[in-house]
């Protein structure tokens, strides 16, 4: 099975909804999954953000984050985005932790990577 590594730089609705999408269907899929979440995307950390709304297509967030976080996908979130925007581990979803750039380019160096 192959590696694949799933950034997600922004807190746009849409983005979000297909990394966590093919991230999830990356795992079920049986292949290794990491995910990191940097600039914006450090937003989705946080365990009470909304992830209800529709994208065009009809789906959302909640569609395929629960399944990330109930089988514990590991995901990275940038130490200095969180901590610029004030947000700190208790505030993230159980799977989410930060993590730094050294072990975001270790991690893309052994993966596939998508970019949202």
């Amino acid at each position: 099975m192959a590696n694949f590594l799933f950034v997600l730089r922004s807190d746009d609705n849409e983005k979000a909804t297909r990394c966590f999408q093919f991230a999830k269907i990356a795992h079920a899929k049986g292949h290794q999954v990491n995910m990191f979440l940097i600039d914006n995307g450090v937003d989705w950390a946080i365990s009470d953000k909304d992830g209800s709304i529709r994208t065009t297509t009809g789906d959302c967030v909640d569609d395929y984050l629960p399944y990330l976080i109930e089988n514990e996908v590991t995901t990275g979130v940038c130490t200095p985005c969180a901590q610029n925007r004030n947000l700190d581990e208790a505030q993230f979803n159980s799977n989410m932790v930060l993590d730094g750039g050294p072990h975001l380019i270790d991690m893309a160096a052994e993966s596939k990577v998508f970019n949202f």
